[in-house]
Parts: C-alpha cells; sequence; structure tokens
C-alpha cells in the first residue's frame, strides 16, 4: 500500500524509493515539500541571466577565440552558441515543466528510459555532477567535489582580474598562486554569508544584478565607441586568424569557438590557458536546482531557462562586436601580460588606468553577484542528492535547518570543498584546470543522456511522453535533434588543447579522466552499484506511472 505524504507543486523531497517500473518492488512515494518557496518570475528569470553572465564572462574568455578563429570564429560563434544553447535549453525547459525538481537531469533520464533506468541513472550519475549512486563511498564525494569546482570558477576567476589589473598598473607585480587563493577566499566569503544568514534577499538581490546586467553593458559599449578608433568591417566579419599551431583550419575554429560557446553554457572551456577563458557555474539549467523555491516552478522555470538564455545571447554579441570594432592592437592584446586581453583592448581605448578599471568593475560585479547564486543552486544540488540517498551520510546532509529554511549543512558541505580546491591550485595549476574541465565535460553529458532519452521515446512511444505547462509540439524532434548535435560538437572538442605542439602545461586532461571515471562506473556497478541503487526518490505522478 502507498504512504501518503504531503507534495505541492510537483516538487520531490526525500522520502522513500521510487518504483522503477522493473520488477524492483519498490513503491513509489509522494514526497512533503520542505523549502520555502519565495522566488517570483523576476526574481527567476534574473537568476537565470546572471547565472550566465554572458557579456562579463566573453570578455573573460575572448583569448580562446582570438588564439584560434579570430574575430570570425568570435562573431558567428556567438551566433551559434546562442541558436545552439537555446535549443537545449528548450528540450530540457520541456522537462522541467514535467517535473521541476532539484535533481533535474538524473531523475527526468531515470524515468524516460525504456530499459535499464537504474544503471543509466546511475552511470549519468557516475559521469556528471550533481549525480552518483549510494552512500558510504567514493563516487559521492566526487559528485560534490565536482560541483563545488564548478562554483570555484567565478571567484578564480574575478581573483585573477584584480591580480591582472594590479599588473597593469605595477608592472613588477608578480602573480602568485597563494594571492589567488586569498582572494578566491575573499571573492567568494560574502556570498556565503548572504546564502546563510540573508537568504530572503536574495530574490531582491538578483532583480539587482539582472538590472546591472542589462545596463551596464550599453554604458561600457558607449565608452569603447566613444573613445576608441574603428577597425574596419573586414576586420570584425572577415578575418580568420590561426596562431594556435593547429594546420587545419576547420578544427582551429572550433577549439576557437569555445570561448564564445562557453558564455551561453556558464561553463569553462580550454582550461590550461589558465584563467584566460574562465566563465562562471552551472549552465542553462542552472535555475531548475532552485525549482523547489520558485513558486509556480512549473511554468516559471522553464520560461527562465528560455528567456535568460535568449538575453544573455543578444547581450553577449553586442558586447563581441562592440569590443572587435574598438580593440586595438592584435598582439598586443593577445600577449597581454595581465592574462586578459580584454583589460588590454579597454585601456587601450580609455588610455587611463581609472577608467580602465571601472569598465571592468562594471563587467565583474554582476559576474560576482551570480556567484550568490550559483552558490546556492550548488547547494540545493547536493542537498538533493544527499535526499536520494546519493552521499555518504546522506541522513545528515540532507537536513533542511528549521530557523534558517535552508540546507546549510550541504552549504557548508560546498564551502568547504571550494576551500579544499582552492589549496590545489597552489600546487598546481594544471591539476585544478583538469579538474574544472572534467565537470564541463559532465555537465553537458547531463544533458545529452536525457536528450537521447527523449528523442528514442518521441520515436518510440511519443504519446507516453508527458504534456507540462510548456511544450515543444511538432517541433519537439527538430529541437531535441539539434540541441544533441550541438552538446555533442562542443563535447567533441572540448578536450582540444588550445596550442599545438602539445605540452604538460598545455593538454587537456579531462578526456582521459573522464575515461577513467567511466571505467570506474562501470566496474562498480557491477560489483555492488547494482545492488544498492534504488533510483531517484521522486513521485510518479507526473510521469504518468503512479
Amino acid at each position: 500500500m502507498q504512504e501518503e505524504l504531503e507534495m505541492k507543486s510537483g516538487s520531490a523531497v526525500r522520502s522513500g524509493p521510487a518504483d522503477h517500473a522493473q520488477g524492483g518492488g519498490s513503491v513509489a512515494y509522494r514526497q512533503k515539500q520542505q523549502l520555502e518557496r519565495y522566488l517570483s518570475f523576476f526574481s527567476s528569470l534574473a537568476f537565470s541571466a546572471t547565472l550566465l553572465a554572458s557579456w562579463e564572462s566573453a570578455g573573460g574568455s575572448i583569448q580562446s577565440g582570438l588564439l584560434n578563429g579570430g574575430p570570425a570564429a568570435i562573431v558567428y560563434g556567438i551566433i551559434i552558441s546562442t541558436i545552439g544553447n537555446l535549443t537545449i535549453a528548450c528540450s530540457l525547459a520541456e522537462l522541467a515543466s514535467v517535473h521541476p525538481t532539484a535533481g533535474a537531469q538524473y531523475h527526468w533520464s531515470y524515468f524516460l528510459a525504456p530499459r535499464f533506468r537504474r544503471f543509466i541513472s546511475f552511470f549519468q550519475g557516475s559521469l556528471a555532477p550533481p549525480y552518483s549512486y549510494v552512500p558510504a563511498n567514493l563516487a559521492g564525494w566526487v559528485t560534490v567535489f565536482s560541483w563545488s569546482a564548478l562554483v570555484c570558477i567565478s571567484p578564480y576567476f574575478i581573483g585573477a582580474q584584480i591580480q591582472g589589473m594590479i599588473a597593469l598598473a605595477h608592472p613588477d607585480y608578480e602573480v602568485v598562486p597563494w594571492r589567488s587563493t586569498l582572494l578566491m577566499w575573499a571573492v567568494a566569503l560574502i556570498p556565503i554569508v548572504i546564502n546563510i544568514f540573508a537568504r530572503r534577499i536574495l530574490g531582491p538581490i538578483e532583480v539587482a544584478a539582472g538590472i546591472m546586467h542589462v545596463v551596464f553593458l550599453p554604458v561600457t559599449i558607449a565608452v569603447f565607441v566613444i573613445l576608441a578608433p574603428r577597425n574596419p568591417n573586414e576586420f570584425v566579419w572577415n578575418t580568420f586568424v590561426s596562431l594556435g599551431g593547429w594546420s587545419n583550419s576547420g578544427v582551429a575554429y572550433s577549439v576557437g569557438l569555445l570561448g564564445v560557446i562557453t558564455p551561453l553554457s556558464g561553463i569553462t572551456p580550454s582550461l590550461p590557458l589558465l584563467i584566460h577563458e574562465a566563465d562562471e557555474c552551472p549552465g542553462v539549467d542552472g535555475v531548475i536546482h532552485m525549482a523547489e523555491e520558485v513558486k509556480n516552478a512549473k511554468t516559471v522555470v522553464p520560461r527562465s531557462m528560455i528567456y535568460g538564455t535568449l538575453i544573455n545571447g543578444v547581450l553577449a554579441f553586442s558586447y563581441l562586436v562592440a569590443v572587435l570594432y574598438c580593440m586595438g592592437n592584435y598582439e598586443e592584446a593577445l600577449l597581454s601580460p595581465t592574462g586578459f586581453p580584454i583589460i588590454t583592448i579597454a585601456y587601450q581605448a580609455t588610455g587611463s588606468l581609472p577608467a580602465t578599471f571601472v569598465l571592468m568593475a562594471m563587467g565583474m560585479l554582476p559576474g560576482w553577484i551570480a556567484l550568490f547564486n550559483g552558490l546556492a543552486s550548488v547547494t540545493r544540488l547536493a542537498w538533493a542528492f544527499a535526499r536520494d540517498n546519493g552521499l555518504p551520510f546522506s541522513d545528515f546532509f540532507a537536513r533542511v535547518d528549521p530557523r534558517f529554511k535552508i540546507p546549510i549543512r550541504a552549504l557548508f558541505l560546498v564551502a568547504s570543498c571550494i576551500v579544499a580546491l582552492s589549496f590545489i591550485q597552489i600546487g598546481s595549476s594544471t591539476a585544478f584546470n583538469a579538474i574544472l574541465s572534467l565537470s564541463t565535460l559532465g555537465l553537458y553529458i547531463s544533458y545529452l543522456i536525457p536528450l537521447w532519452l527523449l528523442v528514442y521515446k518521441r520515436v518510440t512511444a511519443p504519446s507516453d511522453i508527458p504534456r507540462g505547462t510548456f511544450s515543444l509540439g511538432k517541433w519537439g524532434l527538430p529541437v531535441n535533434l539539434l540541441a544533441i548535435l550541438f552538446a555533442t560538437y562542443f563535447v567533441i572538442f572540448l578536450p582540444f588543447p588550445p596550442q599545438v605542439p602539445v605540452t604538460g602545461e598545455n593538454m587537456q586532461y579531462a578526456g582521459p579522466v573522464l575515461g577513467f571515471v567511466m571505467l570506474f562506473a562501470i566496474g562498480d556497478w557491477i560489483v555492488r552499484g547494482r545492488h544498492r541503487w534504488e533510483g531517484p526518490t521522486v513521485s510518479l505522478r507526473a510521469y504518468g506511472r503512479e
């Protein structure tokens, strides 16, 4: 007999195992809503928009395009990026409108899979954060560690830019790793405090950040246009450059394209270039993981995902076109001693250190506030994962604090991982970047698995696909296929090193590490995963299986 517990707005909260519909003998539970719903549509839209921080991070990631592909890769790449990420956002939004839950992708994969759903959700969990399978094993810790690595990107990125500006003002300044670690701590401290003690003001903060995200852009463009000399149209729209050593122009273009694809994905491209191409936190799915704190989540979350991606695409395109028209000496920018071509480009345009610092601050401030959102999102991911028995000591980390109304133990777990990772980059930037790159690959794979399963369902049993508040209708199959094509293309070229010949410093280790994780996942499934993983603890009502 099925146990009846309160469930609100289709949200999932840990209560018991789900029926995996394949003879497992488990029962489906309805779950009790534990998190307070306080985020409105505008807060959620601002959350989605600022979490990507597209134009702000496009400036930081421009070196990839300048090195491989040049202006042509940048200006056309951002158009491709907008279209591709919109197809992913629309495809995931359709699933989010049916079941908006902090667990997201591995929940959807579990219920869309026609067979072997326990293995598929288990395997996806082992490859991609925030998902794994059983308590008290290594994979659970790797999961939280990986998503915490993504949260590290924003403070690392901002701290590195601060050091770059210091280097611009003081050419004798030495950029050293331990200073980057201290800056990371300083940048992350206030978001952690706000997430604990002032959760209720996250909504207004997100709206304010969204306003800055939109308003600061025309101000920045105006400064460039007024003060900087113009490059000809030919330079912006028809200049191909290959300085990374790739002999094949298609490969060079694709590697350079990553620098403008990722600002709309919320992840990082070729990290062996250190922070030159760093970006923000979780991608187009970031707002999904806050779904259990969003009012009317089944409607608000899908709209926020799509509108946020579209807004960021338009802003990033406008910014990059303005920068390309107004940038000065190409080689001087590319070889900038600050580590960031955009700092040198801003200084070339203004000729003033204070003006350069103001321009950079207008890009860094919304990106810093995005960390407030990213930290909240990843905390909910860790909490949802613990709720599904995916972490060691899951009962401990799944608890929602009755005073602060947040999973505070999960927050401290994520914060602890950030601190731990900050020490890694002191000893080895290569090891630090390999960890971040693995998270990037895992994120896109976490998109691909439910998308493939959704396409299979559309072809074999379209009537079984549940309809939510948002539906692609007859456009579902082509949009899903285009999303798969884009994500696959990105996964293929993401592990490519930015320069050849390949050395220990510029090697992309994400591919080999991912291969090891895949082998580990298969072996662990054979040994014990198949005996202990029962699937996510969610309600089956939305999927028509209750």
